[in-house]
């Protein structure tokens, strides 16, 4: 009895878990075979015309249109669901096997690249095109805005000193600044110059309050002293000969 049970469950497990089935096409239910079958049989080579380039590909003979794509996605750089590959003038499946079709030794297949996925890529390079453009005219606002800022930290040390500043250069600097914040302004942006360009917006305008500051303190380069000044000048004055003492007369 145990024999028996033994050899029954051995059927089953072969039943259940060895033997896979696969619809063909044409409707042909035939045993599923693994990737391991393909590989041990005969290999073929294919030749694969993509455009004006063409690759040798040597696969078992057994292999799917799948299997091939997979092959081919380091030869091409194409992913599998990027690619069509055609066969006598008609696309194959993924499923579909090459011997199954009639694909033998030297044949020729010729792959086509998606034409959503060949859309996609020239939308991408035309938005990286745009972003390296922008990036560089950013780039060029950032010089100019560098120079400028070299100047106005000069001014700020020379206010800050208690120097008082011709009040044309702060005006003129503020002018500068404002047209390099309307030339970021125009420029066209996303991605990474968009971060870029919102940098030097603030940097700008930063510069821009800095110079503010600096002409209000300009007005009055002594601001910061003024409370003792306001002290000093309260205090009363006397004549030279006059003697200050702490005596105090008493009156009836």
């Amino acid at each position: 009895m145990k024999r028996f049970s033994s050899s029954k469950r051995a059927v089953n497990n072969v039943v259940k878990g060895e033997i896979k089935w696969e619809l063909r096409p044409g409707g042909m239910l035939v045993q599923k075979r693994d990737i391991g079958d393909a590989s041990s049989g005969p290999m073929i080579k294919i030749k694969v015309s993509h455009g004006s380039f063409h690759h040798d590909i040597t696969v078992p003979a057994q292999s799917t249109f799948g299997d091939l794509k997979k092959v081919l996605v380091q030869e091409t750089g194409l992913e599998p669901k990027e690619q069509r590959l055609l066969f006598q003038g008609k696309e194959k499946d993924d499923e579909e096997c090459l011997h199954m079709v009639g694909v033998k030794d030297m044949s020729k297949v010729v792959l086509l690249e998606d034409p959503a996925s060949k859309e996609r890529k020239l939308e991408e390079m035309k938005r990286n095109q745009s972003v390296l453009k922008a990036c560089e005219e950013v780039a060029k606002v950032r010089a100019e805005v560098v120079q400028l800022s070299d100047k106005v930290n000069a001014l700020e040390g020379i206010v800050h000193g208690g120097t008082k500043v011709d009040e044309k250069e702060l005006l003129g600097l503020t002018e500068l600044l404002m047209v390099q914040l309307l030339q970021l302004d125009t420029i066209e942006a996303n991605g990474e110059a968009k971060v870029q360009r919102r940098a030097e917006v603030r940097r700008v305008q930063r510069l821009v309050d800095t110079l503010d500051n600096m002409k209000a303190r300009n007005s009055n380069p002594f601001s910061s002293s003024g409370k003792s000044e306001a002290f000093e000048c309260a205090s009363p004055s006397f004549p030279s000969s006059t003697r200050i003492t702490h005596d105090w007369e008493v009156f009836d």
